[in-house]
């Protein structure tokens, strides 16, 4: 007949442990690795990190959008240009960087009779380019420069209501090469309001003009500057 029990022999009085068979300790190890993964299942189904709309989760999703990541170009355009599109910033700029030059000419057909500029390259402004861009794109009236980037630099304030919120954040330049150092400073912070929609997955920053909430091309357009 098998013993039931385990007897601990000393000169104390004698304690009895029932032991159990195998098969129940087993059963009850697999419960409870049963009971422990569906808890876990539970848990890491009923939310994800997306599902809270936190100043951490909107720092990680402006950054990481197409529209964020987008470099800044500037278009220059050489050859005959109105006076209006002469007299920007822009174009002042490069010209005293010695990359451009431009001479007083009248307009051709159909720009209307009006003062325009016969703007070129400088042999600086030339070489200048040709480091920047193809040699394709150098030889056209009208080049593509990709001059800065944008910096993150912090969310700074989120307005929620229901599945849609509003984000406001702040960023900065930086620039690519001297054609962007020379147009865009990197010390100027800009403040922007951005949408945030809450879906089946989790908090997005808006993409399309469809839903409300302002989108993230529309928030760099209307950019302040926030000192």
């Amino acid at each position: 007949m098998r013993p039931n029990c385990i007897q601990l022999m000393g000169e104390q009085p004698k304690w009895i442990l029932r032991a159990q068979p195998p098969s129940a300790v087993r059963c009850a190890q697999r419960g409870l690795l049963f009971t422990i993964g569906a808890i876990a299942l539970i848990v890491s189904t009923a939310c994800s990190p997306r599902d809270v709309l936190s100043r951490r989760l909107a720092s990680d999703l402006i950054p990481a959008a197409p529209a964020f990541q987008a470099h800044q170009k500037f278009t220059l355009q050489t050859g005959l240009i109105p006076n209006k599109e002469f007299i920007s910033p822009e174009y002042a700029i490069l010209q005293h960087q010695g990359w451009i030059s431009a001479s007083s000419a009248p307009c051709k057909p159909p720009t209307p009779p009006t003062q325009c500029w016969d703007v070129l390259l400088t042999p600086s402004g030339v070489e200048t380019v040709r480091t920047l861009v193809s040699a394709d794109e150098s030889s056209k009236p009208s080049i593509a420069i990709p001059v800065a980037k944008r910096e993150f630099v912090a969310v700074s304030g989120i307005s929620r209501q229901g599945s849609l919120a509003d984000v406001e954040f702040t960023w900065k330049w930086t620039p690519l090469n001297e054609i962007g150092a020379a147009l865009y400073s990197s010390d100027v912070t800009y403040r922007s309001i951005v949408g945030f929609r809450n879906y089946d997955d989790g908090w997005r920053v808006v993409q399309s003009a469809a839903h409300s909430g302002q989108t993230l091309d529309e928030a760099f357009k209307n950019a302040e500057p926030s000192q």
